[in-house]
């Protein structure tokens, strides 16, 4: 059997329980690797290496002397989380998103969680993304959120917490979707007897929410939708041309698109088409250089007069940002009271703010045992992990949290949860325990709908908690049951 030597360690294991039973929703999974020779599993885990490869299943890594393009790294053996588990965890991703997006209408109209002291209103008013350009002004259907990809971790004890949130341009979605499809080709009589929630509709779902928020003044009855992509070097390109194309939908740069009479068109061989929707993957400072950066070679002048004008929607909305700011993560479950009166069903891990002069002695004096994140940074940059770190990091990090306390927070390191995954390098292979996380993708148009399943991505490296692909991470498929399996 191929996990006869596994070692579950003292951590909360996915596939086994604490005396080393495999967990209830796991015993298919379990008794296909009983009866899967190693050979086998070798064999099936190169074909799937091989068609990312043909597949261009790729990510880019900056700053790396070993070349820059690599297949995105994919684990066999998916996660699988019961019904039971996920009617939580969905609940709770739409009481986050929904108090959310009520939060961004609040602090861009009336701010009265800021009068009411809720939040003190420097953090708001002094936030990187916030956008004071954008006042006052009504986003279609009141939407800021169409698209959210929220990050889970589950502790020592199994409890499911939310991380962070990706209000921005969050990634990984075409990850699942392919990590599906390769899943099911390498395994399909494990897929079909294990009953599991499809994922594929999430390209055509998207695509309904995108046309859902088109401009109120389109007098058309079929928006026309594009995705705007930095270009073939951004790092999360593939995604790009993979998600338009799953859509239906052309996908362009920032000189493809043109400004006039504050309309946005589309330059194409027939002429100029107009574009109603733009799902934009550019962050906000370059999708205008006559707005924000002006050395922007990305963006489209005039692009946000037609947004203020009612004439183009975007996914996300500008000003976005702010709410995925980790230091406004530190109040979110707070958010959440004021718009919902509920509690949040899905905690954050604990957090220390360094421009609290409490919690920043606190940082000061416990560096070493501490994850200290900067407040805009994503992608596992930006990040100092105490316990691991040298002495040198974590001076670096003491005299730029004393330079800037309100660019930085603080969290007890969490034991990841992790799952069996088959590892290279440090043994001839063998299955490891390797530690997780799941980033739910959510969509919001008409209705909150979660995807069931979403992106689990795992720390390759051994003893290693940072999942993100641009720091070696991998992935796996994310099966969620029915509910009678």
């Amino acid at each position: 059997m191929l996990l006869e030597t596994y070692d579950r360690g003292d951590f909360c294991d996915e596939m086994f329980d604490e005396s080393g039973a495999v967990r209830p929703h796991y015993a298919r999974v379990a008794e296909h690797l009983k009866h899967l020779h190693e050979a086998e599993h070798k064999r099936k885990q190169t074909a799937v290496d091989l068609a990312f490869m043909r597949g261009g299943v790729t990510f880019t890594v900056y700053n790396d002397d070993q070349g820059t393009e690599r297949i995105f790294p994919f684990d066999l053996v998916p996660r699988v989380i019961p019904d039971t588990e996920w009617q939580t965890i969905e609940k709770g991703l739409i009481q986050r998103i929904t108090a959310l997006n009520l939060f961004l209408h609040d602090i861009y109209h009336e701010q009265k969680i800021l009068k009411d002291r809720v939040i003190p209103p420097h953090y708001i008013l002094g936030a990187k993304h916030f956008r004071r350009e954008f006042m006052g002004f009504n986003v279609p259907k009141d939407i800021y959120v169409h698209i959210c990809g929220t990050d889970l971790i589950r502790d020592r004890q199994g409890n499911y917490l939310v991380l962070e949130d990706n209000l921005r341009c969050p990634s990984g979605a075409s990850y699942m979707l392919e990590n599906r499809a390769a899943l099911k080709r390498a395994f399909p009589d494990l897929y079909r007897s294990a009953r599991v929630h499809p994922v594929d509709s999430y390209a055509a779902d998207l695509r309904k929410v995108l046309q859902y928020v088109s401009p109120p003044s389109l007098t058309t009855s079929q928006p026309n939708v594009v995705l705007m992509t930095p270009g073939v070097f951004n790092s999360a390109y593939f995604e790009h041309s993979f998600l338009a194309r799953q859509m239906g939908i052309p996908i362009v740069e920032g000189r493809d698109l043109v400004v006039r009479d504050a309309r946005v068109y589309m330059r194409t061989t027939s002429g100029l088409v107009p574009v109603d929707v733009i799902y934009r993957r550019i962050d906000d400072d370059f999708l205008d250089p006559t707005v924000f950066r002006s050395d922007s070679l990305l963006g489209v002048p005039g692009l946000v007069h037609a947004y203020r004008s009612g004439n183009v929607s975007l996914a996300n909305s500008i000003g976005t940002g702010v709410a995925d700011d980790k230091v406004v993560y530190y109040f979110v479950p707070k958010i959440i009271k004021y718009y919902l009166g509920e509690d949040p069903i899905l905690p954050n891990v604990g957090t220390f703010l360094a421009s609290e002069p409490e919690d920043r002695v606190f940082i000061m004096e416990n560096l070493e045992k501490l994850v200290v994140k900067s407040a805009n940074e994503a992608g596992g940059y930006g990040m100092l992990m105490g316990p691991w770190a040298t002495k040198e990091e974590i001076e670096s990090f003491r005299e730029q949290i004393r330079a800037n306390p309100r660019n930085f927070i603080a969290q007890h390191p969490i034991s990841l949860s992790r799952h069996p995954t088959w590892c290279h390098g440090e043994t001839d292979g063998a299955f490891e325990g390797r530690h997780v996380d799941l980033r739910p993708y959510i969509l919001y148009g008409e209705k909150v709908t979660v995807t069931p399943g979403g992106l689990t991505r795992v720390a390759l490296k051994k003893g290693s908690l940072v999942v993100n692909s641009s720091q070696g991470g991998g992935s796996k498929d994310t099966w969620v049951l029915h509910g009678d399996n």
